[in-house]
């Protein structure tokens, strides 16, 4: 094959593809070698490593196992998930790095069902719609189920964090699919509610202008007891570590929960909303 120079600083698939060859190479490995361990074509490789091609979830994990990284910090799937969704919004693949490791995760949210606490039918139908927009791919609607489930799976840790949800009333009234897509996800929301490291509020609409944020937030306390903040738009999103503005936010979150419903009133409202669907 021909070896065309490569510009890791050209965009994070160049980087990509330049990393592949580098460690290809350092194992004294041809083209036509990794493909055969990866179970891809040489030319299919090759296109990658050119960027002529943009890698998948699949052939990621495959060039993991094929050099030994799987279970490691430093895998092509993480890098992946990076050029698949740190490209759409700024921050978010640091965000989940410290998702991983906190000891608490405050949410705010509104509209939607909190991504940590949506069901898989939930979380596709969102997704189908945006399919359906145009917004993205069928291909990308499918990873981006996969990476809600495997952040959601990460809370399952044997010391897993304290997670407190606020959610908006129009987070219920919202219908997502049918009435069975529906009853799916309000069961879920009341299982969660049980458990003894969730707490689970709504904000209803009654609090008009007392309520904090008018935009989705999610607070992480590290395990340095630091805390971080992640804020996004529809377009954009931004990973603020700064205590100055990190704090302020904390003390209007605080005082949110001080005006919600409880977690009693806030299941029964759940209840409540749940016995209407049609």
């Amino acid at each position: 094959m021909n070896q065309n120079e490569l510009n890791p600083d050209a965009s994070p698939q160049a980087a990509y593809g330049a990393r592949l060859r580098r460690l290809r190479k350092e194992r004294g490995w041809t083209q036509v070698d990794l493909a055969g361990r990866m179970d891809y074509s040489a030319v299919h490789v090759s296109g990658v490593e050119n960027g002529t091609k943009s890698p998948t979830l699949r052939f990621s994990r495959s060039a993991d196992l094929a050099f030994g990284l799987d279970g490691t910090a430093d895998t092509f799937e993480r890098e992946y998930r990076e050029i698949k969704h740190g490209s759409l919004l700024e921050g978010f693949p640091e965000y989940v790095k410290h998702e991983k490791t906190a000891t608490e995760i405050r949410l705010f949210q509104l509209g939607l069902v909190p991504g940590l606490l949506q069901t898989p039918e939930y979380a596709r139908t969102v997704a189908e719609g945006d399919v359906q927009r145009g917004a993205i791919t069928p291909e990308q609607a499918e990873e981006r189920c996969s990476f809600l489930a495997e952040r959601q799976a990460v809370l399952a840790r044997p010391r897993p964090p304290m997670v407190i949800v606020v959610m908006d009333e129009s987070c219920l009234r919202h219908a997502v699919g049918g009435a069975e897509v529906m009853e799916r996800q309000f069961q879920r929301l009341i299982d969660v509610a049980s458990l003894p490291n969730w707490v689970v509020h709504v904000s209803p609409f009654e609090l008009g202008a007392r309520r904090s944020f008018n935009l989705p937030i999610n607070l992480l306390t590290l395990p340095d007891r630091s805390v971080v903040a992640y804020a996004e738009s529809q377009a954009r999103g931004h990973l603020e570590r700064e205590s100055t503005a990190v704090l302020p936010m904390l003390t209007s979150y605080h005082q949110l929960q001080a005006e919600v419903l409880s977690q009693a009133a806030s299941v029964a409202m759940i209840e409540q909303v749940r016995k209407a669907i049609p």
